[in-house]
């Protein structure tokens, strides 16, 4: 741990509406790159009323990148242009490769009470692999690695390595990180990150400090204001954590303890050309992808 990664930047999640209406919590997205490189966005859909979910994403091309979907509660249905279809159930993880082009819907569902819970990330493909075939890793409950540590601690391991257990998603061309962590009440968590990969955290439940040595609150969060010193400086939910540089993060959980998204990748550094559901390296490439989709030859 020679080289703790300090905080960077703190973002309060925003309120947005996406897709035919959904409502969602918006922690990064087109105005931030290359900040997050090679991620591109990462939306909280999490809801106990239908009518702010139920419209869903009807048909859409993506091209150009990778869409992680990773749901806690409900369902999405999804269906493509290829004929692939499924539910992405709790515990569940979609990571699909769109690649040259793929043309799908995701449709959310509650569970019994109504409740949507879930977060979906785009990462970014560098132009070597922006028009590779389209994949799915369709990754059931029962096949992410749960590791219980010692001190109570808990690791969700979608995609990486923690302990020598590795995750269920693999061959991803930005080396990724994926982990649902838990840390009881006043318990550190400690992690190796690779140096010059960009990390950051977003806080699910609980809360805690992701920094021992920079205080929180001197960082800006979205809307203009400063995290409140009267709730300790530690950071709650709805929250991201973006790290500076480093070989090792460390989180102390407040005292009713944090759950919290890890995530990490290898940065691309190329020209990011984006419009909606597609993201390419030039504005040429974007008018090709558009022009084609028009014209019914946009999936290969």
């Amino acid at each position: 741990m020679a080289n703790l990664r300090r905080i960077r930047k703190v973002r309060k999640s925003m309120p947005t509406v996406e897709g035919a209406g959904v409502h969602l919590k918006r922690a990064f997205g087109f105005q931030h790159v290359p900040e997050f490189d090679p991620f591109l966005l990462f939306d909280e859909f999490h809801s106990e009323k239908p009518e702010e979910y139920s419209m869903g994403f009807p048909f859409h091309p993506h091209r150009g990148i990778e869409t992680i979907t990773y749901v806690l509660q409900g369902e999405v249905r999804h269906e493509d242009s290829l004929g692939n279809r499924g539910i992405i159930r709790p515990g569940e993880v979609q990571w699909m490769t769109a690649g040259s082009g793929i043309i799908h819907q995701e449709m959310p569902q509650g569970d019994e009470n109504g409740a949507l819970w879930g977060f979906q990330l785009w990462a970014n493909l560098p132009a070597s692999q922006k028009m590779m075939e389209p994949r799915y890793q369709e990754i059931k409950s029962n096949r992410v690695p749960e590791l219980l540590m010692e001190k109570g601690l808990k690791v969700r391991i979608i995609c990486g390595e923690v302990n020598g257990v590795e995750g269920p998603v693999r061959e991803i061309i930005t080396d990724p990180e994926y982990l649902d962590v838990t840390v009881p009440a006043d318990e550190n968590f400690s992690h190796i990150t690779v140096p010059g990969y960009t990390v950051f955290a977003y806080v699910i439940e609980g809360s805690g400090r992701f920094d021992k040595e920079k205080d929180p609150c001197a960082f800006e969060v979205e809307g203009g204001r400063y995290l409140d010193p009267a709730e300790g400086c530690v950071i709650g939910p709805e929250t991201l954590v973006l790290y500076g540089d480093g070989d090792s993060i460390e989180v102390t959980a407040g005292d009713k303890g944090i759950r919290f998204l890890l995530i990490s990748g290898k940065p691309i550094a190329e020209p990011v050309a984006w419009y909606g559901p597609v993201v390419m390296n030039t504005k040429e490439e974007l008018k090709v992808a558009f022009e084609e989709y028009r014209q019914g030859s946009f999936t290969r």
